[in-house]
């Protein structure tokens, strides 16, 4: 039998869980975890395929959508929800801003902050993945997909150019492409790697995705440094869902809001 996912002896800490699966996400439940005045959990999408151990009692899977999150917010009294899931991870993010309404359930988004543009980078900004395809020109180019393995698939409209695609995961299934060579590594890259990798494979466009934090901006440093082009697809967010941009940051919110406990009713 798995272990409860909260202490149900513990009726007098407040409740938070984690929709997770980043580094901060990480970082703050390594945080929370010595915290006594809260009862704390994370919850983890299940997308990849060897997740590394939380330090928090841990869920994997979806909850069936907004409705699913909302009953189960509902049913653990759950007195706050921290989206900390990764930047472009849309639908997790719109179904827990969803099920926090419906459920007057505060939220808080942990999402750290997205890259800007210096002086010597060449970005070329598009609203998805879908529309970094045609940003690549008819021309046939070397190009450095570093955007995970879920929506790679896109690219088999613009099968004239050469790939080299990096992700945790292999690809399934595998991109239907005349050149693909496939690469499956997980962060930190530190600069001077990115540089070596992309001088390797001859890479003349990077496409990436504005995810922020340190972990994998050394390939953004190396395109600047190499003068190579990135296709940067940029990130949106849900409206209306207030935010911080590291665990410093979240924690301080965190006893603003739960300190002393307000009894919701719920």
């Amino acid at each position: 039998m798995a272990e409860p996912l909260f202490d149900m002896s513990a009726t007098g800490r407040p409740r938070i869980l984690i929709l997770g699966g980043t580094t901060e996400a990480r970082q703050l439940a390594e945080r929370l975890v010595s915290e006594p005045h809260y009862d704390t959990a994370i919850s983890l999408a299940g997308r990849t395929a060897d997740p590394r151990p939380q330090p928090l009692p841990t869920r994997t899977g979806g909850f069936g959508g907004a409705e699913g999150l909302a009953v189960f917010l509902r049913e653990r009294n759950i007195a706050l929800l921290i989206d900390a899931t990764h930047p472009f991870a849309a639908r997790i993010s719109l179904n827990a801003a969803a099920a926090a309404k419906m459920t007057g359930t505060p939220l808080l988004a942990l999402r750290r902050p997205a890259w800007a543009a210096e002086p010597g980078d060449r970005w070329t900004c598009v609203g998805s993945v879908a529309e970094a395809v045609p940003a690549l020109g008819e021309a046939p180019r070397r190009v450095f997909l570093a955007i995970g393995r879920q929506e790679a698939f896109h690219f088999e409209r613009a099968p004239q150019h050469s790939y080299v695609v990096r992700s945790v995961d292999p690809v399934m299934p595998p991109l239907d492409l005349p050149d693909v060579t496939a690469i499956l590594a997980s962060g930190p890259f530190a600069q001077a790697d990115e540089t070596e990798l992309l001088e390797r494979h001859g890479i003349d466009v990077i496409v990436a995705k504005n995810s922020g934090g340190a972990a994998t901006y050394g390939k953004i440093a190396a395109a600047r440094q190499l003068g190579i082009e990135v296709v940067m697809v940029e990130r949106h967010k849900p409206a209306d869902v207030q935010s911080v941009g590291d665990c410093d940051e979240a924690l301080e919110r965190i006893r603003q809001w739960l300190s002393p406990v307000k009894d919701r009713g719920v």
